[in-house]
Parts: C-alpha cells; structure tokens; sequence
C-alpha cells in the first residue's frame, strides 16, 4: 500500500492505523543483533490467531503480495480497510522487500472514535501519513530488528528487545512475526504507531 504521500502534522489528538510501503532504505547494524527466532520461525502469542488453512494462513501469505496476503487474516481486517481507504493497497502490493507492522483490529480499538474520525476525514493526507509510519523498506529478519529504522514516511521508528520479545518506539509491541509474504515481512502490532512530530491517539 503506499503513494508518496507527504508527512503532515497532525491536530492534537488525531493519530493512528497503519499498513503500507516504499521508499526509504531501512538500517540496522549487525552489532545489534540479538538472539532471536530462526529465520523462518513464527513467534509471539497471536501467531495462533492465523487461520490454518485457507486465506490468511501461512502456506496461502506466502504465495501472495502483501496487501492481498494480509486481507485474509481476520485479525487485520481494520489494518486493511483503512489501506484501502487511504489507497495504500495497489502501491504495497507493488512495493519490492518491505517490513510491514501491522496493527491488529485490537490496537485500533484502543484509538479514540474522535481520532478514528480525524483521520478517515482526511485519507491520503493524514490517514496515509501514519499508516507509511508502519512501513519500512527492506525485509528485517528477526535478528535486524533491534535498532533505528527509516519509514516510508519518513521518520525513523527505534526497536529494543531480545529473543522474542520486542517493543517499537517505547509503546506497542510485536505479538506475532515473521510472517512471510511474496514481497514483505509482516509483524503484527498490538497498538498503533504515531510519527513523532504528531499526538500520540487518545
């Protein structure tokens, strides 16, 4: 999902949903690796929200472009209609070795219906503006994760962790990654990220 859409500043309060896609190179240096899953290993407790079988299970994702993969995994059917809004979803799909954070239809609720409100009214300028913030260029296996990497919209997002267990920017945390898709990784998210020149969501 993605258009180079310009990061704009957000009103106070408004902030939040994500998906997306290309452009800026994303770095992580090797020092800070950490002992993590193997390079082909789900982890984290709501791996076994992912359908078995079927759409949205991983022997389909992996055969598919990201934004189609991440439609059939019910838990992202928020993450994936506010996408499509924001018509994110042709240009993620396009987009070649991403890292994708998604946030979960759980992070969403958590967002304020006013702020929610905020963004939709505002598509492919604000809405878009924060759901590029969940997208980094180049595919980070979960030993690259540790470390500051460039979004597509520009900003940087920072990564602390070990093992399996890993939080982004001090305030959401990773509940199930590496999952693979034909042009992405995805890590599902368990709240919604905010670029840092704009409110964090009520």
């Amino acid at each position: 999902m993605l258009t180079s859409v310009k990061s704009t500043t957000l009103t106070l309060g408004t902030a939040a949903l994500i998906l997306s896609a290309t452009a800026c190179g994303a770095t992580s240096a090797s020092d800070n690796s950490t002992a993590s899953p193997g390079s082909d290993e789900l982890f984290g407790p709501a791996c076994a929200s992912l359908p078995t079988s079927g759409p949205g299970s991983v022997a389909e994702i992996e055969k598919q472009r990201v934004d189609s993969a991440v439609s059939g995994i019910p838990v992202l059917s928020t993450l994936v209609t506010q996408a499509q809004a924001a018509g994110l979803a042709g240009t993620l799909n396009s987009a070649e070795g991403v890292t994708v954070f998604a946030p979960t239809n759980d992070a969403f609720a958590s967002v304020s219906a006013d702020t929610l409100k905020t963004l939709a009214a505002d598509p492919t300028g604000a809405l878009a503006t924060v759901l590029e913030y969940h997208v980094v260029q180049g595919q980070l296996a979960p030993d690259q994760l540790v470390g500051t990497h460039p979004t597509i919209e520009g900003q940087d997002l920072t990564i602390t962790g070990v093992d399996d267990d890993f939080t982004i920017n001090d305030t959401a945390e990773i509940v199930c990654g590496n999952i693979k898709t034909a042009n992405a990784l995805v890590y599902l998210i368990d709240g919604v990220l905010v670029p840092p020149t704009t409110s964090q969501p009520e």
